[in-house]
C-alpha cells in the first residue's frame, strides 16, 4: 500500500475486520474509543498515543474524557485514510491493550486498566 494514496472504503472496512475489529470507520476517520474507567489512566493512555504518533510523525484527534480517550486517525494531506492511518491504529491498538499475562515476569498493575475486547 502506498501511504500517500487514500484507501476505498471497501478497503478499509476489509482491513479493519481483519486486522482492527474494535475500530471503526466513520465520518471519514478511523475511529476508536479506550474505555479508561478514570482520568489518571485517560491520562496515561493520551501520552502513549502521542509518543507514537509523534514518533511516527503522524498525528491524531485525541478527545479526552474522565473515563475515556476516543482516537481519531485521518490523513489530511489526501483527505482520506492511508497506510499511515491504519500502521498508526495498530500500534495504539497493541500499546493501549496490552496488559502482562499470567506467564510473564511483569506483574500488572492492580485493580482497573483499560477496557479489554
Amino acid at each position: 500500500m502506498d501511504p500517500k494514496i487514500p484507501l476505498s472504503e471497501a478497503e478499509i472496512r476489509e482491513h479493519l475486520a481483519r486486522s482492527l475489529p474494535q475500530w471503526q470507520y466513520r465520518e471519514g476517520h478511523l475511529t476508536r474509543t479506550y474505555r479508561t474507567g478514570n482520568w489518571q489512566t485517560t491520562l496515561l493512555v493520551a501520552n502513549a498515543i502521542g509518543f507514537l504518533a509523534e514518533a511516527g510523525w503522524h498525528h491524531p484527534e485525541l478527545i479526552l474524557n474522565y473515563p475515556s480517550v476516543q482516537v481519531r486517525l485521518k490523513s489530511h494531506d489526501v483527505d482520506g485514510i492511508t497506510a499511515r492511518d491504519l500502521e498508526l491504529a495498530a500500534r495504539i491498538e497493541a500499546t493501549v491493550t496490552w496488559y502482562p499475562g499470567p506467564e510473564e515476569a511483569l506483574e500488572g498493575k492492580p485493580g482497573h486498566w483499560v477496557e479489554r475486547p
